[in-house]
């Protein structure tokens, strides 16, 4: 009988943990709140409340993995939402015996003064990287005193499935609309592939030595936030448009009517200064390389409904 494994959350990371997964011969249960199928081939898709411990143990009761990969959307809701869902993942991973893989995000670390390698302190002073710092070290609390196994994975803002802000702004682009952006459009700033993500996510499932930390999810060079959006009509075969930036004190401003952008005022340091991701353990560890910067661009365009032109 192959290995049962239980995927939290329908996303762009979970469908292809997912694929990895059932590619392989492993028998995968999705579970979201939907319960939407979401193409992935021989995949069973359930109705599923992350915050739900007895649903999440009865999910993952025999599961050999459960890889978190859910993630409230909104800001806003943040702190409503993730403590109850962590509580509960946490207590079904211990209940199950099933490996925690833990879909994190680069937020604990905070303002930084050069690029983020693995061993960092989590040194956030906003409630939302406090929040994801205080999620992953209650779990490597419950690892290191024997109750569960559990790693986490870093990736930067998301590209190659849509979500992240290229996503939220890319339709327009391809429509020859200006776009307006977070923060400064000429910083490097990391991309992480959302396929990436889900790889180095299987690969450190596959490592009993490598549980019990955080691992940084391999990615390609740096590009400004003007550089990819011109970068992605380029493939497309689209005129280039204007990239505009949006500034700390105008993010703020706005903040004052709107929740979301006050949320986002708070993150603005990730956009405003260079931002790197530094994933050369993980890249060594695991042997994992970046997916090629063509396919990345390939599939954003896909799932923003756009087709790459054909390479001459």
């Amino acid at each position: 009988m192959p290995a049962h494994h239980l995927v939290v959350g329908g996303g762009p990371v979970g469908r292809h943990v997912a694929s990895i997964l059932i590619e392989r011969g492993e028998r995968v249960v999705i579970g979201s709140r939907s319960g939407r199928n979401t193409g992935v081939q021989g995949a069973t898709y359930i109705p599923l409340d992350a915050a739900d411990a007895e649903a999440l143990t009865r999910a993952a009761d025999g599961a050999g993995g459960l890889f978190s990969t859910a993630n409230p959307g909104n800001y806003t809701v943040w702190e409503k939402q993730w403590p109850p869902m962590a509580t509960a993942l946490l207590a079904a991973a211990e209940r199950t015996g099933a490996v925690y893989a833990m879909t994190g995000n680069l937020y604990p670390y905070g303002p930084v003064d050069g690029p983020m390698r693995e061993g960092m302190p989590d040194a956030a002073r906003d409630h939302k990287g406090v929040l994801r710092a205080r999620i992953w070290a209650d779990a490597l609390a419950a690892h290191r005193a024997g109750r569960i196994r559990a790693f986490e994975v870093r990736g930067s803002d998301y590209v190659g499935g849509g979500e992240g802000h290229v996503s939220r702004v890319l339709p327009a682009a391809l429509g020859g609309r200006s776009v307006r952006m977070l923060g400064r459009v000429d910083e490097p700033h990391t991309w992480t592939d959302v396929q990436d993500v889900a790889r180095l996510l299987v690969a450190a499932f596959d490592d009993p030595g490598a549980h019990g930390r955080v691992w940084h999810v391999p990615s390609n060079p740096p590009r400004t936030q003007s550089g990819i959006i011109n970068e992605l009509l380029d493939a497309a075969g689209r005129p280039r448009v204007g990239v505009k930036g949006t500034s700390p004190a105008l993010l703020k401003t706005l903040g004052v009517v709107s929740p979301l952008l006050r949320e986002v005022s708070q993150l603005s340091y990730q956009l405003t200064r260079p931002y790197i991701l530094d994933a050369s353990a993980a890249e060594q560890r695991f042997g994992i390389a970046p997916t090629d910067w063509a396919d990345v661009l390939r599939r954003t365009l896909r799932a923003a409904g756009t087709e790459a032109k054909p390479s001459p």
